[in-house]
């Protein structure tokens, strides 16, 4: 996908990637989980050019929602979440966290996802996996060469299991069943800076799961 922009923006103290995903003919892209930190992620939309026209949160989590209300207005973009996780954007944790984080509660989405659903991002495409553990309804992004992970797999390690809905053992068939068996230069584009590397590859994560 030469034609496709993919910037990586590192924003709050919880050291999220939020990402923006572009096509450089069109002008039209996605963020995918704009936690915070807006002037960072304007910066990054304004130099290319990009009229947003979804936001797609890679689960439910408030550390991944709370720049949903925001960047929903600025844009006028539409907000797509996994089904699973829907309910989470309107919690009470959520509702409190957000603020923490400098955020706002997030509106419902005009949409929910599931398995195998296609966005399309001007002239490309970004296919929803469903990759439950690190919650019920968390989802990786992929498009060929590339796939957003969320909180379901870092560059070192994977996303917490403890959390309501979360499981050891899905996340883990997840992992094995649906990230690892992509082509091994498939890059992998994670949800958190928690490792010494902001991506890493198929080839490089089979090393930690076999």
């Amino acid at each position: 996908m030469d034609d496709m922009i993919i910037e990586q923006i590192l924003v709050t103290h919880m050291a999220v990637f939020c990402y923006l995903v572009a096509d450089e003919k069109t002008r039209e892209g996605v963020l995918i989980d704009p936690a915070g930190d807006h002037e960072a992620i304007e910066s990054v939309v304004a130099k290319h050019g990009i009229t947003i026209r979804y936001i797609i949160n890679t689960h439910g989590h408030f550390d991944h929602t709370s720049g949903n209300d925001y960047w929903m207005k600025k844009t006028g973009a539409s907000l797509l979440i996994h089904e699973a996780d829907a309910r989470k954007l309107g919690s009470l944790t959520s509702r409190f966290f957000s603020r923490t984080m400098g955020g706002k509660t997030s509106p419902p989405p005009q949409m929910t996802l599931k398995d195998g659903d296609v966005i399309h991002v001007g002239t490309g495409q970004l296919r929803v996996i469903e990759t439950p553990g690190h919650s019920a309804g968390s989802i990786c992004l992929y498009m060929p060469g590339h796939i957003f992970t969320g909180d379901t797999l870092f560059t070192e390690g994977m996303g917490r299991t403890d959390l309501p809905d979360g499981s050891m053992k899905k996340i883990m068939e997840s992992i094995r069943n649906k990230i690892l068996s992509l082509p091994d230069n498939t890059v992998i584009w994670p949800g958190h800076h928690y490792g010494r590397y902001p991506t890493s590859t198929v080839k490089e994560q089979k090393g930690y799961y076999r």
